[in-house]
């Protein structure tokens, strides 16, 4: 069995971490860094990651949680938000960017960027808002493969109040909105999940293939 597959099966939806057990700079620093690797639509990456490792707000979140205790004994906290403005100039910042790493010459890159500049006049905020979340669940999914094969714990979570988070950790004031969020950590030796089998499809219920 391959080592990816092996970590797959080892990593579950951590439902108690070690309060005691904080993840090393080097670990969150390997989550940095796939983060910011992670695909997104037409490159633009319109996701942020915060990290909150603070005990006096990781408190305060359980209840915009559901009361959920994972967020006050995770080593930290992620929680992936989404940029509320897809204008003209979050696009002109992102040619630059390529300009300033690639020095490709503005004559090439100048049709691609009028067209993005059409197709999000044309898009609706809404239309804007659920494609920026999808980013988002493609960098949490990234994340989540990233945290089993580094033997990191994580519970990837909806169940949360994202205008509650907003406010509490000032996002608006950042021009962002919460969508997901993730503790990650150790997990507890009491956690009874960790033993449970994964309970999935076949793979030929699962897969296709034509």
């Amino acid at each position: 069995m391959s080592q990816i597959i092996e970590a797959l099966q080892w990593r579950y939806a951590t439902k108690k971490f070690d309060a005691n057990s904080i993840l090393p700079t080097h670990k969150i620093a390997v989550l940095k860094e796939a983060f910011n690797l992670t695909a997104s639509s037409f490159g633009l990456q319109p996701v942020r990651l915060l990290i909150i490792h603070n005990q006096g707000i990781q408190d305060h979140l359980v209840a915009l949680s559901m009361e959920q205790q994972q967020v006050a004994d995770a080593s930290h906290v992620l929680v992936f938000c989404i940029e509320k403005n897809i204008d003209k100039a979050y696009i002109e910042a992102y040619f630059k960017n390529v300009q300033d790493i690639r020095n490709t010459p503005d004559k090439i890159l100048q049709p691609f960027r009028e067209y993005l500049y059409g197709h999000f006049e044309t898009e609706t905020p809404d239309d804007i808002i659920n494609w920026a979340t999808k980013q988002a669940y493609l960098a949490m999914g990234n994340l989540l493969t990233i945290c089993a094969i580094e033997k990191i714990d994580a519970c990837p979570m909806e169940g949360f109040n994202p205008e509650g988070y907003d406010a509490l950790l000032g996002l608006p004031e950042k021009g962002l909105s919460s969508v997901l969020v993730m503790p990650i950590g150790v997990r507890a030796d009491d956690d009874m999940f960790a033993g449970f089998k994964k309970v999935r499809k076949t793979l030929k219920d699962a897969v296709i293939e034509i």
